[in-house]
């Protein structure tokens, strides 16, 4: 460690194993908030270099490297959990709280690793502490989307693992650098990264899970994961081209699914696959305001997706209704009016209005696609910049809070509880957050990697970017009586994944099954003949020649019900059940002894010969 400061990932390891022991709720909620705190201070004490080197067979784990780029993305990763326990205070179980901390912590030790082991080493445990937020809403269906999620980050940190391997094989080195993209281990180190950035087609996981998490649960999933893929993409594959088009297929891939849901989780989750698209596709552009752009987006993301979640999940904790299709026309606008204004701010910052923070993130990926003359690139993420107002902007909030009922549920009457002040806290310093950082970016622009030299509020672009936002409310006014709601499964590419796993289930328990039985019955009887033939090794020449016999007699194997078949069958299932007998197999003594005498008479009537 270096001098008195603790890595900030350590507070959280350690409230995760203080917290079940501390007794009282009073306790447990100053605990829950003083390890955000004290990893921030901590965070802002620990002095920029690699250091905390630990000898590891023939290399060295490097637990911290303290840059610019894990800095950013720390600084956010402590504030979020920070917001996201004041939000969860009032939970009565502290398992999810636990979970959080080593969720959290974990996520800090990949941000700090120097060396493959390290960032592997973490990376499995944030895999497998997230998991319990998603369990921890105990139903069916969160359950069994709990399994499916660790199944696919399990392979995800198979491939990064197998990628480990090959490059310490090659390159005899476990250093976590900067790489030349193209050598055999990128990738798989790459694709171990692309299942955590929920890159398509491995993102369905993020659908999948998230909308199935608890309601505070899911406010921690929103920040972590995908953030920290970015990151470490951002570490070691800057420049890779191939994420810049996948990465611009993310952003509109994302609002597609995004606008025909109706669930509002679900709905925001399709639009993390597109948001993280425009952070991969930065990474892929490689320039200093491309990586900028993503650093600053995935900073100011977290904290407008986080929002978003804890507005639904407001919505979700007083009124037990989630789909739009439950709470269209239900004035929902009259009940809860600030988690509504608290919506519209993250809304206006994930759709890049100006004064918002995503406003000024967003908007340096797209004019890095423009400067390094991606023309259609550029092109893509303004496309998916009108979708995302328009489901998230638009489409959302207008059903939830506004809207007209619909069918069956019209009659229906809305009961709603009360949402507890800490959970309007939580959301009040995350609206805060997002407006500060967009009225005043230069707080930002300072810890970002690169020096900033980027001015969002040119007169020419905040012309264009609210002429583009007012034409998609326009369109979307028009075509307002013609939108409708439908409950149904959008099919996503986890139907290949579905569709294949039963195919596999069933040739497995099928053909599979019945070859492995065959072949184990025949190792089985080839296993008690030579086991037969170890005990009455007198029989071996007689079975031997049985064997022949009914290897030809069958057509050396082809033929069959040949008559001479019985008959040999016979003989050998008779010879087979006869047991070694000392009767049977030994001769009397006396016969080798007379063999021996009469040998040893040869040889001295040949020697006296001689």
């Amino acid at each position: 460690m270096t001098g008195s400061v603790l890595p900030p990932y350590i507070y959280y390891f350690a409230g995760a194993l203080l917290l079940p022991l501390l007794p009282g709720r009073f306790l447990k909620r100053l605990l829950t908030l003083a390890v955000p705190i004290v990893g921030f201070i901590a965070l802002l004490q620990i002095p920029k270099g690699s250091y905390d080197l630990i000898p590891f067979l023939n290399y060295h784990l490097t637990l911290m490297r303290v840059d610019k780029l894990s800095l950013i993305f720390s600084y956010v990763f402590v504030i979020m959990s920070f917001i996201g326990a004041v939000y969860a205070l009032h939970i009565k179980e502290e398992g999810q709280m636990v979970a959080a901390f080593l969720y959290v912590g974990s996520t800090l030790g990949v941000t700090f690793a120097g060396d493959y082991f390290s960032l592997f080493f973490f990376w499995e445990i944030m895999a497998g502490a997230s998991v319990f937020l998603i369990w921890y809403n105990r139903t069916e269906a969160s359950v069994k989307a709990g399994y499916r999620y660790l199944l696919v980050h399990i392979a995800g940190g198979c491939l990064l693992l197998a990628g480990i391997l090959i490059q310490i094989s090659t390159q005899h080195s476990i250093a976590f650098n900067p790489g030349s993209f193209g050598s055999f281990a990128s990738y798989f180190i790459l694709a171990g990264f692309l299942v955590n950035a929920a890159v398509p087609p491995f993102h369905p996981w993020l659908p999948d899970a998230y909308p199935m998490g608890t309601i505070t649960g899911s406010v921690f999933l929103t920040a972590y994961t995908t953030k920290s893929a970015v990151y470490v993409l951002c570490r070691g594959f800057a420049g890779a081209e191939v994420l810049m088009w996948l990465g611009a297929i993310m952003a509109i891939y994302g609002v597609v699914y995004a606008f025909i849901e109706v669930d509002m989780r679900k709905l925001l989750s399709y639009h993390i696959v597109s948001q993280v698209g425009y952070m991969v596709c930065g990474v892929g552009i490689g320039t200093e305001l491309a990586l900028n752009g993503s650093t600053a987006h995935a900073f100011c993301h977290i904290l407008y997706k986080a929002l978003l979640f804890m507005a639904c999940g407001a919505v979700i904790h007083v009124t037990g209704k989630r789909k739009l299709t439950e709470l269209s026309g239900k004035g929902l606008f009259k009940i809860m009016p600030f988690t509504l204004v608290m919506y519209m701010i993250a809304a206006f910052s994930i759709s890049a209005v100006p004064l918002f923070n995503g406003f000024i993130s967003k908007s340096m990926v797209v004019a890095a696609a423009g400067e390094a003359h991606h023309g259609l690139v550029e092109l893509m993420l303004h496309l998916a910049s009108i979708g995302t107002f328009l489901s998230v902007g638009l489409k959302l909030p207008y059903f939830a809070w506004f809207g007209k009922p619909i069918a069956p549920h019209e009659e229906e009457k809305l009961e709603t509880g009360k949402l507890p002040l800490n959970m309007k806290v939580a959301m009040g310093i995350a609206g805060f957050l997002c407006i500060a950082l967009g009225v005043y970016p230069d707080v930002l622009y300072r810890i970002l990697p690169f020096q900033a030299a980027f001015h969002p509020f040119a007169y020419g672009h905040v012309v264009k970017t609210m002429g583009m936002l007012l034409f998609t409310l326009l369109a979307f006014l028009i075509y307002l009586p013609k939108i409708s709601l439908h409950d149904r499964i959008n099919l996503d590419t986890d139907w290949f994944y579905r569709m294949g796993a039963k195919r596999l289930y069933r040739f497995v328990s099928g053909p599979m099954d019945a070859f492995y039985r065959n072949m184990q019955g025949r190792f089985t009887r080839q296993v008690d003949f030579i086991a037969f033939v170890a005990k009455n090794p007198y029989t071996a020449p007689t079975l031997l020649k049985l064997g022949i016999q009914h290897y030809i007699a069958s057509g050396f194997g082809v033929l069959k019900n040949v008559p001479d078949l019985e008959i040999i069958d016979t003989h050998f299932k008779d010879l087979s059940k006869k047991a070694y007998s000392d009767d049977s197999y030994k001769r009397p003594v006396g016969i080798g002894v007379m063999l021996s005498i009469l040998f040893l008479s040869i040889f001295v009537l040949i020697y006296m010969l001689r």
